[in-house]
């Protein structure tokens, strides 16, 4: 038992994991420059260069892994049960310790990794953007001006002759996994000469093989803070996949609300020097601009579509049908809960809500005249 009573020293980082929370909670400023552009940027870089070596996830091998555990320890109890009562309280205790410990290390890793920086600065104070309140007005015209932009880029695609099906619909048909990954690194690239807060080198997006599993839970990508990867579904819509992308390096960046993912989502692939990259980003901003303005004006939200090309809306036609199918399972509605409660446990108040707050940024954004 010796051998335990030393493992169970590793509970002291339970407090540690506390303190941190505290004190980022407490003091934005630490939370901003002492964890995340501190501590967390030095360890976040190692760390995913490291296991950025590695082509598959490691989150979805570990998630197996655990099951495969979970079984075992079943099968190991039902078995003790049936042979050795007398050693199964023995037993118990030992596999409570080990889990114990190994709890007290995961919550120290996601604090040190992820969860500290849900307290730090918001993007709009970090870049003195202008968030206020907004006008009917102001939001139509940036639904207008998304709108244009998405349809300029659109034909640009299609003038390319590239990444386009038979159907008319964005397929990537030219284009690998390797390559949209050095894509999306170099948009963050040419993002930090105007926001030096993303310059850093980190590993890249990794697919995940259970993609179709993940889109039934209504997920479409999964920072993975353990091990600081970047997970994508590659099952959905190809023109969404540049945007989830983008949205999850935001996370492995320390930008962990995910209304400020969305937006840096957004900025990154505009910064991209490839069309379909320019195009997912806008698009997942009108996206969220267009739903924002139909709750308020519906009259305006319509003139705004009037603008939409037939491409643009064989895209959203794509996405909405692929969607519908996993709508409303008991899959998708329980990892829809859990997200909720995970959102507001680590000060996002608003739950799954939250993602709507990326308008405001936008307004920001465009009131600043910083999109090209």
């Amino acid at each position: 038992m010796q051998v335990y009573r030393r493992r169970l020293l590793t509970l002291i980082l339970i407090p540690i994991s506390l303190l941190m929370i505290v004190l980022a909670r407490g003091n934005s400023w630490i939370a901003e420059y002492v964890l995340a552009r501190g501590i967390y940027k030095f360890l976040s870089q190692v760390l995913s260069n490291i296991t950025g070596l590695i082509p598959i996830s490691i989150m979805e091998f570990s998630i197996y892994t655990f099951i495969i555990i979970f079984i075992v320890f079943l099968i190991h109890i039902i078995r003790l049960l049936f042979k050795d009562r007398k050693s199964i309280k023995e037993t118990i205790i030992i596999y409570l310790i080990n889990f114990t410990c190994t709890l007290s290390v995961i919550f120290f890793l996601f604090v040190i990794l992820a969860g500290t920086n849900y307290y730090r600065y918001p993007f709009s104070k970090i870049n003195n953007m202008s968030v206020k309140e907004s006008s009917i007005d102001e939001l139509y015209e940036l639904n207008i001006y998304l709108a244009r932009k998405a349809y300029e880029i659109r034909n640009e695609i299609e003038l390319a002759g590239k990444d386009i099906n038979d159907d008319g619909i964005i397929e990537f048909n030219e284009t690998s996994w390797d390559d949209l990954t050095k894509m999306a690194s170099k948009a963050f690239d040419n993002l930090s000469i105007n926001y030096p807060v993303f310059e850093g080198r980190y590993g890249r997006p990794k697919p995940v093989i259970a993609s179709k599993f993940m889109s039934r839970m209504e997920i479409t990508g999964i920072f993975w803070p353990f091990t600081l990867e970047a997970n994508v579904n590659i099952h959905v819509p190809d023109y969404t996949i540049p945007a989830t992308m983008a949205h999850e390096i935001a996370h492995q960046r320390g930008f962990m609300r995910e209304d400020e993912a969305n937006y840096i989502a957004f900025l990154a692939c505009n910064y991209s020097d490839d069309l379909v990259f320019r195009y997912s980003g806008t698009m997942l901003a009108l996206s969220i601009a267009g739903n924002a303005l139909y709750k308020e004006d519906k009259v305006l939200y319509s003139q705004s579509r009037e603008i939409f090309s037939e491409g643009m809306v064989a895209d959203l036609k794509n996405k909405s049908v692929y969607w519908s199918q996993f709508e409303d399972t008991v899959i998708s509605t329980v990892s829809n809960k859990m997200n909720d409660t995970y959102l507001k446990v680590n000060n996002q108040k608003d739950g799954v809500k939250s993602y709507g707050r990326m308008v405001d940024l936008l307004l920001a954004g465009y009131r600043d005249k910083i999109y090209y």
